[in-house]
C-alpha cells in the first residue's frame, strides 16, 4: 500500500530556501513517486532513479523527468475531464530558466488537486 499525502507547497518552498536546495532534492523524490503512483505509471524510473540521473547529469536529466511528469499529469486530467493544458512545454521552459521551485510548486499543486480528500490510499 502506497499513502500519497497533500503537501503544503509554502512550507516546501521555505524549506527549500533555508536548507539551500537539499530539501528541494527531497521534495524531487517525493512528487517523482507520486506522479508515478497518481498517473499508474509505476513502471516508469523509479524515484530514487529519477533523483540519481539529475544529479549525475547535472540536471540534465531532470528536464527530460519534468517534460514526462508534464506529460503525465495531462493524460491523467484528460481521464478525469480536464482540459489538456500542455504541461509538459511549460515545466521545461521554466525549469531552464531556472524556476525549479515554480515547476515542483505546479505539480505538487496538481498533485494536491488528485488527492482531493487529504491522504488516499493506493493499493499497489
Amino acid at each position: 500500500m502506497y499513502q500519497v499525502n497533500k503537501r503544503d507547497i509554502v512550507i516546501s518552498i521555505l524549506l527549500s530556501i533555508v536548507t539551500c536546495g537539499l530539501f528541494m532534492l527531497y521534495w524531487q523524490y517525493c512528487i517523482a513517486k507520486d506522479v508515478n503512483e497518481l498517473t499508474d505509471h509505476r513502471e516508469d524510473t523509479s524515484a530514487g532513479m529519477v533523483l540519481l540521473l539529475s544529479i549525475v547529469t547535472c540536471g540534465i536529466y531532470k528536464f527530460y523527468w519534468l517534460y514526462r511528469t508534464g506529460t503525465k499529469l495531462d493524460e491523467t486530467f484528460v481521464k478525469v475531464g480536464r482540459q489538456n493544458q500542455s504541461r509538459s512545454i511549460l515545466f521545461l521552459l521554466l525549469s531552464v530558466f531556472g524556476m525549479d521551485l515554480l515547476v515542483y510548486s505546479i505539480i505538487q499543486s496538481e498533485l494536491n488537486e488528485l488527492t482531493p480528500y487529504g491522504n488516499i490510499t493506493i493499493n499497489i
